[in-house]
């Protein structure tokens, strides 16, 4: 499934991306899911468009940088690719603080990844921030004639968590791009959401201000 790597974290980052200052925001992702679900072939296709089908399991966690133009917008994605066996988690779930979005994958063809969802869900409410945005994405969309996850039972759960959903393949790059795009548009959606609210909750408070009566003794005549 995933590329090796270690715990002390190997970025595959190339210097310019690294070094690159000139953007407007930089979002935070987290790639999560079972062992084998394929989450980092899906970020392999997405920051590099390449696929190797000889993959072992992540080791700790690694990250890849990627800048995206949306809404008028230069947006610098640092993409966590998390190990998914139980033994890591430890150190995963210590990433998820700070983290903008998620993708949380399971592969249509493994009822284990599937039923493991709502388990995925309850650690992304306990450690990570309340803003933080979800999308479900059942991967292997590829191999239909071995499903065993129904496209509807995956909508209706992802309904039930609030969640957006795709079904996805990196090996035929069927939504990969798709994916994050939404994500990403999504965060934003929700950043502007925020600002008008925060800018509307000041405002109201100004203009409460000017209302507000005069304290005893004050501003009234002194005859």
């Amino acid at each position: 499934m995933a590329s090796v790597s270690d715990t002390r974290v190997q970025p595959q980052v190339s210097q310019k991306d690294a070094a690159d200052q000139n953007f407007d925001y930089m979002f935070k992702l987290l790639i999560i899911g079972n062992s084998s679900v394929g989450k980092t072939s899906f970020l392999f296709r997405y920051a590099d468009d390449s696929f190797t089908p000889a993959f072992v399991s992540t080791v700790g966690i690694d990250f890849k940088v990627k800048t995206v133009f949306r809404n008028n917008k230069r947006i610098k994605l640092q993409i966590w690719d998390t190990a998914g066996q139980e033994r890591y988690r430890t150190i995963t779930t210590a990433y998820y603080r700070g983290a903008m979005g998620f993708i949380l994958m399971y592969d249509i063809t493994n009822q284990d990844s599937f039923n493991a969802v709502q388990d995925w869900a309850t650690q992304i409410k306990t450690y990570s921030w309340d803003n933080a945005q979800v999308i479900l994405v059942g991967n292997k969309c590829d191999l239909e004639d071995d499903r065993l996850i129904p496209t509807e039972d995956s909508q209706r759960l992802a309904e039930e968590l609030g969640f957006q959903f795709f079904e996805a393949s990196a090996k035929d790059n069927i939504n990969v791009k798709q994916v994050f795009e939404r994500l990403v548009d999504v965060i934003c959606e929700k950043m502007s959401e925020s600002l008008e609210s925060e800018t509307a909750q000041i405002s109201n408070h100004r203009n409460n201000g000017l209302h507000d009566p005069p304290p005893d003794g004050q501003g009234r005549c002194a005859c």
